[in-house]
């Protein structure tokens, strides 16, 4: 792949991240990314063509977390600090509003792979301190099991024209935001990771923050001995032989789950928006 790991923001030095956890006494994620260079054109939401049932395993749901902590005298934050990393070549700007990513709108398909339900809890940071962030634009955009991205033109593919494993989703009034989409394969370079962005508009006037999550290599293991993507053969980069994961510091592998059909995750973010 072209261009995978050019910067876009900078990681959080540790003195930085206990510096913000000071000044507003929670833990926040803060950045701010240039706008991106893909095209503005919007696209109306999308009927799934899909009819697989997705995992039902429930993903932990902070604000219950919060009251529970409450309740027992403790308090548990809300917003984490994560680093920015690369956008990389493939993000283009879709507008799919959309929960489940794993059709492609042009023609009905549906990507093979193993269904991930994944959750973004956002946060925002104000002088006020660290609340949900309702309305905030999630992104996500990931290869699938065979390591091809959706509209890009590549050395090994061309998928221009193609919308699978994109989209958007808008957070609720408790900063939710999920994902039906599937477990993302692997392609020479990379470790396995999911490209994701939040903005808190579209109009590229406001906040926009860029990363990327990684997964446990265990458990992608014990993925990749199913179809299609046990045809791809090991896997050449792991997290330890990625730079980009380097960079992270940790702070973005998802914690995993298996769910009745498939897999389920959650990832709690917060913006800065002071």
């Amino acid at each position: 792949m072209d261009n995978d790991d050019v910067m876009i923001g900078r990681v959080l030095t540790r003195r930085e991240a206990i510096q913000l956890l000071g000044a507003v006494g929670l833990a926040a994620l803060v950045g701010c990314g240039p706008e991106s260079g893909g095209e503005q054109t919007a696209v109306a939401p999308t009927t799934q063509a899909s009819t697989a049932v997705p995992p039902t395993t429930t993903i932990p749901n902070p604000t219950a977390t919060l009251a529970e902590a409450a309740a027992q005298g403790s308090s548990v934050p809300t917003c984490v600090v994560r680093p920015a990393l690369t956008e990389g070549p493939y993000f283009v700007d879709e507008r799919l509003n959309r929960r489940d990513i794993r059709s492609d709108p042009t023609d009905g398909s549906v990507v093979d792979g193993a269904p991930l339900l994944l959750a973004f809890n956002v946060s925002q940071i104000t002088a006020a301190g660290c609340t949900a962030f309702p309305g905030a634009i999630v992104d996500i955009w990931h290869c699938d099991a065979r390591g091809i991205y959706s509209d890009a033109s590549d050395r090994s593919f061309n998928t221009v024209g193609q919308q699978f494993l994109r989209g958007y989703q808008e957070t609720d009034a408790n900063g939710r935001a999920e994902f039906l989409t599937i477990y993302p394969g692997w392609y020479n370079g990379r470790a396995v990771h999911i490209h994701f962005k939040v903005r808190s508009s579209l109009d590229d006037t406001g906040v926009e923050f860029t990363s990327q999550l990684f997964f446990d290599e265990a458990y992608t293991d014990q993925v990749y001995q199913q179809e299609p993507y046990a045809s791809m053969g090991q896997r050449t980069i792991l997290n330890s032989q990625d730079g980009i994961y380097q960079q992270s510091g940790g702070q973005l592998t998802l914690t995993v789950a298996e769910g009745s059909d498939g897999y389920v995750a959650s990832f709690d973010i917060g913006l800065d928006m002071t």
